[in-house]
């Protein structure tokens, strides 16, 4: 019995971890899927509005049958927030992503995304959903860690450096761009440089969804239906965009081709699935647990993208992406540690008004004065007893 409730414990606990590692396999896939298929010519402007009418058309009727009985009634104060949650991450977000996606490669634009922790815990301070008190060891390691990601994406932006020879790189041909032109290296500099700032500006706006996404979240408890939501407001809105963006009617064309498994790919699995497991992550362990885990995405991408389409890997990527884990992990470390304490601060605070009070004393005398006894305070926490000072 006690073996069974130490596994059940355990896999309890390790619920999130799962969850969130699983889902960088998914992004990551996506990624590389994209990326062909940006390569091919297809408009990411395009890309994200067939993207989220899928994730709508996958998880729309879960949320209709599940949460029929549970859906919070949507105020005007909720519908604002929808409304800007579908502008930050479908549009904003994801447009802008792509862009970059398709001036960069796959495992810079992943290493890029790994800040989203770093501007997401310096968003949470701000909106106080993070406490920050530097003289605990914890704070300090989450700051010093936001510093070093941030310092690490300014290094891959800023310096590539001389690519990074694989041992498989001989044997693998890249597949070419349908309607690319050669760039020259002038151009290829350009090109990564806005490709870069793409990225961050992209970031920003996927950590401004999370913390979003959190405040929403308190009000609006039905996932399915909150995910439903904010998927077709995306999908409205970037047919908005679309229209004013892309002015090539043939770009709306989409066949059984990889533009289609891209398109429902990302939205089944990067939308539909991913914005309701990670509401569901969140719920319990906040919004930067949430970003902690997209290093493992790069290093799954690098690999994919050196054998599936022989990317170059620099060296100003492999340090910058260096320092980014560090910070990463640094910034995780620290939230670890609070979330620790908080686990065994609980039950203290839990058992603060569990004061009991022992039966009063008569006391036989000339004055036959009535005193109390010694009051016990008892804590939550097993085999812990206070006595409190006497009368």
């Amino acid at each position: 019995m006690e073996t069974k409730g130490c596994l059940s414990n355990f896999f309890e606990k390790a619920k999130p971890y799962i969850a969130m590692t699983s889902l960088q396999f998914g992004y990551a896939g996506m990624n590389i899927i994209t990326k062909v298929s940006l390569n091919r010519g297809m408009s990411h402007y395009v890309l994200v509005v067939y993207r989220h009418a899928f994730a709508t058309a996958a998880i729309a009727p879960f949320a209709l049958l599940l949460e029929r009985k549970v859906r919070p009634k949507i105020s005007f104060t909720i519908f604002c927030q929808l409304f800007v949650l579908g502008l930050l991450g479908p549009v904003i977000d994801q447009n802008l992503y792509y862009a970059g996606l398709k001036f960069t490669s796959p495992t810079f634009s992943c290493a890029m995304s790994n800040m989203l922790p770093a501007m997401t815990f310096v968003m949470a301070v701000i909106f106080r959903m993070e406490k920050l008190d530097m003289k605990k060891t914890r704070c300090q390691a989450k700051v010093a860690g936001t510093i070093v990601t941030v310092a690490g994406a300014m290094l891959m932006t800023l310096y590539k450096g001389h690519v990074v020879k694989m041992l498989w790189s001989d044997y693998i041909h890249p597949s070419k761009s349908y309607d690319a032109p050669v760039a020259t290296p002038v151009d290829e500099d350009k090109d990564w440089i806005k490709g870069s700032i793409f990225l961050i500006i992209a970031t920003f706006a996927w950590a401004s969804f999370f913390i979003l996404q959190a405040i929403t979240l308190r009000k609006y408890t039905a996932q399915l239906s909150l995910t439903a939501l904010v998927c077709f407001m995306g999908t409205l809105q970037s047919i908005v965009v679309t229209f004013f963006m892309e002015h090539r009617p043939h770009a709306w064309a989409i066949g059984f081709d990889m533009n289609l498994l891209a398109a429902a790919y990302a939205g089944i699995v990067s939308s539909s699935i991913a914005y309701y497991v990670q509401g569901l992550v969140m719920q319990k362990t906040g919004p930067v647990f949430v970003t902690a885990f997209s290093p493992l995405m790069m290093i799954i991408v690098a690999i994919m993208g050196s054998f599936i389409l022989a990317e170059k890997i620099y060296v100003g990527g492999l340090l910058g992406g260096a320092l980014i884990v560090v910070g990463l992990y640094s910034v995780l470390w620290g939230k670890y540690k609070e979330t620790e304490a908080e686990e065994i601060l609980e039950p203290v605070k839990q058992g603060q008004g569990m004061d009991i009070e022992a039966n009063t004393m008569q006391i036989h005398g000339d004055d036959e004065r009535r005193m109390p006894a010694p009051v016990i305070t008892i804590s939550a926490t097993p085999m812990l007893a206070v006595e409190a000072p006497k009368p």
